[in-house]
């Protein structure tokens, strides 16, 4: 099973740094999720984990071995990522998108093996999406559209999957029908899963672990029960807020209560 972790990590656009000095290790075969504010260094750590972006310093071991060093191609079949907004060429279809994540097993003028053809079928039954295989992108709605990109991550046949934001831009519903995919993976075929998740209630119910960021640093890592506090969310979101148990679950929820004081102060102070 895929091991991924950081070792004094340096992130960066251009001439400005946004994560320095990160060491962090993901449990494997758990659903670790990503919080903190906007313009912390979530979706900046994830991508380098997906070597989308090369560290300025640092080093990222996947299987213990430095991802940098490693061909594009053994990543692939290690490490399946699915960023924000993917785009996919007008007109194609959910089966000829899925077949798009075996390319990592296949030779430059390979055609598609029996292994292909089961693989596909078995992420199009896993995801709710064999109806809708011949089914254009562009008809989809956003949840079907969401879980077609996750069929397709899957059909790389990787042990590790790497999401930035799964659920933006999908409604309530569309949001819990992709998470509770995920979490089945997870359950199910003890895929380990790393997610950027805005919602910090769908955070606290879904992850195994939780890793708070807050101005490119790890602020606090652990079982929900442990990150998240009401401390945390003042520290971190700058809200005031009541940590419950969710009726339904048992997680940890938070009822914000409005910007806390310090907060506010420390806006006025800008003006």
């Amino acid at each position: 099973m895929g091991k991924l972790r950081a070792d004094q990590l340096y992130l960066g656009y251009e001439s400005m740094m946004v994560v320095e000095e990160l060491d962090l290790s993901i449990p494997q075969g758990e659903i670790t999720i990503f919080i903190g504010s906007n313009g912390c260094g979530k979706s900046t750590i994830l991508r380098s984990f997906a070597r989308l972006l090369q560290p300025k310093k640092g080093t990222i071991y996947l299987n213990g071995k430095d991802i940098q060093k490693q061909p594009n191609k053994e990543v692939a079949k290690k490490l399946a990522i699915l960023p924000q907004g993917p785009q996919a060429p007008e007109g194609l279809t959910v089966k000829e998108l899925c077949y798009y994540g075996r390319h990592p097993h296949k030779g430059i003028f390979s055609k598609n093996t029996e292994e292909d053809h089961q693989m596909i079928k078995w992420v199009l039954e896993e995801t709710g999406m064999t109806a809708f295989a011949d089914r254009s992108l562009d008809a989809l709605s956003g949840g079907q559209r969401q879980r077609a990109w996750i069929a397709m991550a899957l059909a790389q046949g990787t042990d590790l999957l790497l999401l930035d934001e799964p659920t933006t831009y999908l409604d309530l519903a569309h949001q819990i029908e992709v998470l509770e995919l995920l979490k089945r993976l997870n359950q199910e075929y003890q895929r380990t899963i790393v997610m950027v998740l805005h919602d910090l209630n769908q955070a606290a119910r879904y992850a195994d672990h939780l890793v708070c960021i807050r101005n490119g640093e790890v602020y606090h890592q652990g079982t929900p029960a442990e990150v998240f506090t009401e401390e945390m969310i003042k520290d971190v979101f700058s809200l005031d807020s009541k940590i419950i148990n969710d009726p339904v679950v048992g997680s940890p929820m938070c009822i914000p209560i409005g910007v806390s004081k310090h907060a506010q102060e420390k806006k006025m102070m800008l003006i």
